[in-house]
């Protein structure tokens, strides 16, 4: 037992001296090529191992003969060694080098180019997040192209409609200034009509950059979707009853909700005017709520006749108004529009902010906005986190 103990920190001995030689050509070639790095560790270890067995050899006092037998085993130990450290070294640049041509490939038109040869497992993790990095810049720089454009599309509408006001209320106020006017009450109601109207259009644009900007402060509370329909259809009412369509609430269940009474009841009322407008003269506009999965689900159900399948997602975009007719011909022409005129769902200015911010105060409250097509017309619903039920005393 002695013995084997002194054989032992023989060999380690030996074997310290050469690792305590090898370990600064380690450290210095760390910086460089894996492949070096990884063969000047093998070529260490196999010193470490000559010169521990040599050290014991010796003190072994083995005959020449012997010590040769054990010198031939050690060179060819070491060939073989160094051989296969050399194999995996160029395999793993190999893959090294392929990964970084594939990482050039990450966020472009094309998409990411996966390496096609074998990669070891560490690599292949790295490979697999550089796809997904490369799916996620994709994503991104679809919607940094789909906000541009709806921003574009918002500009170009925003300076159209207030064109078009600003041109008349020039026109009827030099008509004032130089008493040509013919009716000056009327002219005066025609300009109180088209201030409010750009006072609305400036409204919807200050709580839109409230919303896009994460500012919009909710004051929450416990209410029944019963009420905030209510509200909502009576404020509709004088627009609905001009032009000749039914509101219609029967199936809305008083439901309870935790929210900010005064922006849903806006929500409520821009999906309202919409579908108003968007409804032939004796159409009904629906509104209906119900309780599902945990959700409380309001809807309004329009006579538009449907929004093509192609729009369908883009009709909450800022700035997007469509345009395409979506009220048959003979409904058009029986609410008084000319052929062709297109029925489009947008916000109460006109400008195609109203569903931007439905959307946006409905996802401030942890909802969600959706709309699909029914028969004759679409609905829009919005879904909204159910509160528990009301308390009795």
């Amino acid at each position: 037992m002695k013995d084997l103990l002194v054989m032992a920190l023989i060999a380690a001995a030996g074997a310290g001296a050469a690792g305590l030689l090898g370990w600064p050509a380690v450290r210095w070639l760390r910086r460089r090529s894996v492949a070096l790095s990884l063969f000047a560790v093998a070529v260490v270890t196999v010193l470490a191992m000559a010169a521990g067995t040599l050290a014991v050899a010796q003190a072994m006092f083995l005959s020449g003969h012997d010590l040769g037998v054990v010198i031939a085993v050690l060179c060819m130990a070491a060939v073989v060694s160094l051989a296969t450290a050399a194999v995996l070294g160029r395999q793993v640049v190999a893959g090294s080098r392929a990964l970084a041509r594939a990482a050039r490939t990450v966020g472009s038109d094309s998409g990411f180019t996966a390496p096609t040869g074998p990669l070891g497992s560490e690599l292949a993790e790295l490979s697999a997040e550089l796809a997904a990095t490369s799916a996620r810049l994709a994503q991104s720089r679809e919607r940094e192209q789909a906000l541009e454009s709806s921003r574009r599309e918002l500009i170009a509408w925003i300076s159209h409609d207030l064109r078009t006001p600003l041109a008349g209320l020039r026109a009827m106020a030099e008509a004032l200034e130089d008493g040509v006017a013919p009716e000056p009450a009327r002219y005066h109601a025609r300009i109180r009509t088209e201030v409010d109207r750009l006072t609305g259009m400036v409204d919807d644009l200050f709580e839109l950059s409230r919303i896009q900007a994460g500012a919009l402060t909710l004051s929450l509370s416990r209410v029944s979707v019963y009420d905030l329909v209510g509200d909502a259809i009576a404020g509709a009412y004088p627009l609905a009853r001009e032009r000749g369509v039914r509101l219609s609430g029967e199936q809305v269940a008083p439901e309870p909700v935790e929210v900010d009474g005064r922006e849903i009841t806006r929500v409520l009322g821009n999906l309202l005017i919409n579908a108003i407008r968007s409804t032939p003269t004796d159409g009904v506009v629906a509104v209906a709520a119900r309780r599902e999965r945990g959700e409380v689900v309001l809807s309004v159900t329009d006579g538009c006749g449907g929004i093509p399948e192609q729009d369908l997602a883009r009709v909450f975009e800022t700035g997007w108004r469509g345009g395409t007719a979506r009220t048959p011909r003979a409904a058009r022409h029986a609410a008084g529009r000319p052929p062709g005129a297109a029925v489009q769902h947008h916000g109460d200015t006109g400008a195609g902010l109203g569903l931007a911010i439905v959307r946006g105060i409905v996802e401030a409250h942890a909802g969600r906005a959706s709309v699909r097509n029914v028969r004759g017309g679409c609905c829009f619903e919005i879904a909204l986190p159910a509160a528990g039920p009301f308390s009795t005393v």
